[in-house]
């Protein structure tokens, strides 16, 4: 009788209510949505394809990129579908194991995407401090077990919280004032104690994100001390150079997660709505540039994605004059 009960106080589906207090605004707002996943699918295919195909590509620093590229894309393809069907009044129900395995992946991909960037600054590290050991610290078999580590690592992580979700009642509260699943968003509906998820919550950001971003911190201020060190000027330019575009993805990436993260902890004040906007920044604004800064800073990848891009379009030109 008891499993019974707590099956039916465990809901069957939830409704997403997207921004909640400006849904009037819905079908304005999925336009830059809708154009920032485009570019964002655009951007890190066009990306993967470059290096996988690109043999002069397959080099620790690319394909670190490639396995940020497949993160980007797992993160946003979470959540901006979902909320593109809710912008245009397609569906805004969504079951409850559709929503735990929404917000597995969210998570997930951001915890990957975290590890990757971390191994990124270590790279460069190693690249401008040790490079007479880079070859053979990155080798390939390295590289892989890395990313393994990543997937492992993430998994092992986000696992627990499926199970944390739900062993919880929900006493038939299934309205959630967002646009995709995320943990603490369902916990809430929750009508019995949270506490473990809140603390379960706060630890793995502590220790996942925010170890990154003081281990991030730490390289950085070695390759500083040692790029300043360095006695020529172009030397110090170059290194600066091969960091730059490094640097621009890490403060992309953490500053609206965390800036989202702290203002849904502590800004009591702040607008439910601005809220979820800024919880959605990150899981778009990152997959979208990261490809861009990328193609824009590094200029082997400029010129091999140019060059792909004139063949297309050559290719494209000489079919439609044979089809005229």
């Amino acid at each position: 009788m008891v499993a019974t009960n707590q099956t039916s106080l465990q809901p069957a589906s939830f409704l997403l209510l997207g921004m909640a207090g400006l849904e009037d605004l819905h079908t304005w707002l999925s336009i830059p949505f809708c154009l920032m996943y485009v570019a964002t699918l655009l951007g890190n295919f066009v990306l993967l394809f470059v290096i996988v195909t690109e043999r002069s590509l397959h080099e620790p620093m690319y394909l670190f990129l490639a396995m940020l590229a497949v993160a980007d894309l797992i993160l946003s393809s979470s959540t901006v579908p979902k909320a593109l069907s809710i912008f245009w009044s397609l569906s805004k129900e969504i079951s409850f194991h559709a929503c735990l395995t929404q917000m597995f992946f969210t998570h997930f991909s951001f915890i990957v995407e975290s590890t990757v960037l971390l191994a990124m600054a270590f790279d460069r590290y190693v690249a401008i401090c040790n490079p007479l050991r880079y070859a053979t610290v990155f080798t390939h078999p390295v590289i892989a077990k890395i990313g393994v580590a990543a997937i492992a690592r993430s998994f092992c992580v986000m696992f627990p919280t499926i199970f944390l979700l739900q062993r919880l009642l929900y006493c038939g509260h299934s309205i959630m004032p967002h646009t995709y699943c995320e943990h603490m968003g369902i916990a809430r509906l929750a009508c019995t104690d949270i506490s473990v998820n809140i603390w379960y919550g706060f630890a793995t950001t502590l220790l996942c994100p925010g170890l990154d971003v003081v281990l991030i911190g730490v390289s950085y201020s070695l390759i500083l001390r040692a790029v300043f060190r360095l006695s020529s000027k172009d030397a110090q330019v170059k290194a600066v150079g091969t960091c730059s575009s490094h640097a621009c993805v890490i403060l992309m990436f953490y500053t609206p997660a965390f800036f989202s993260f702290f203002t849904l902890r502590f800004g009591h004040n702040i607008p439910h709505h601005v809220h979820i906007l800024l919880a959605n920044l990150y899981v778009l604004i990152p997959p979208m540039l990261n490809p861009i800064v990328y193609s824009v800073k590094n200029k082997l990848i400029r010129e091999k994605v140019s060059q792909i891009l004139f063949r297309t379009g050559k290719s494209f030109s000489i079919t439609s004059i044979f089809t005229n």
